[in-house]
């Protein structure tokens, strides 16, 4: 297992800050009417917004955190990897289709359901792929870290596509599109910072000499006991001859 650098940490717990951030500044520089709760993220961005470089500058910084997360965390796995990086892509690739003042765009919405899908199902990517770890028969192999063991991958998967079809269903025949839009956003963003922390974790553990000396040990500073003599004992004494 690699270790993940320090600096990943900042980068992927950025994203979710760039989110919520850049969300709040862009929205409070929109005219009165912009509502939050019905209007989306896109509109933010789009040719009819006021300000609209702070959001398309959050969709590349955003992209980039993703980009830059995919490039370093080798315990998720090649698949897994790949799913955040085209996220990442696709959230880039936006600024290139952005939503029109009036009616859709196609370009915009198939980039946009590429970056959300790629997002929700990158924590599974790899699931099915990923050793078990030791209780599978290989005790020398590292222990996976707790965001990509199977159970944990598959839920946090699913609760995401949740969020999407909750985005889907709001904008099709709803009225709180922008609310699953920021919900189904900030979930996507928080994970990739929680894996991060995980596989650091998992990799620190691993690495630590101290983890492989019996707790006794460690604390007594010594070396192990010798093992017991295994064999014979002594012969035993001739009944009746002197000691």
């Amino acid at each position: 297992m690699r270790a993940v650098p320090s600096w990943a940490v900042a980068v992927a717990a950025a994203a979710p800050v760039l989110l919520l951030g850049g969300t709040t500044v862009a929205g409070a520089r929109q005219p009165a009417g912009y509502d939050p709760v019905r209007d989306t993220i896109s509109e933010l961005a789009g040719p009819g917004a006021a300000d609209s470089w702070i959001m398309v500058g959050c969709f590349v910084l955003l992209g980039a955190c993703h980009l830059a997360t995919a490039a370093v965390l080798h315990a998720a796995g090649l698949p897994s990897r790949f799913l955040l990086a085209v996220g990442g892509a696709a959230t880039v690739a936006l600024i290139a289709f952005p939503r029109p003042k009036v009616g859709g765009s196609l370009g915009h919405g198939t980039v946009a359901t590429i970056a959300v899908l790629a997002l929700a199902l990158w924590p599974a990517g790899s699931a099915l792929l990923l050793p078990r770890g030791p209780d599978a028969g290989h005790p020398a192999r590292p222990v996976l870290p707790w965001a990509f063991r199977r159970p944990v991958a598959l839920t946090v998967t699913a609760m995401l596509l949740a969020l999407f079809g909750w985005f889907v269903f709001e904008v099709t025949s709803g009225h709180r599109a922008g609310l699953a839009e920021r919900a189904t956003a900030l979930g996507v963003g928080l994970w990739p910072p929680l894996a991060v922390l995980s596989a650091r974790r998992t990799h620190q553990r691993w690495h630590n000499p101290a983890r492989i000396s019996p707790p006794g040990l460690r604390e007594a500073g010594g070396s192990p006991p010798p093992a017991p003599r295994r064999g014979p004992g002594p012969a035993p004494r001739p009944p009746g001859r002197p000691r």
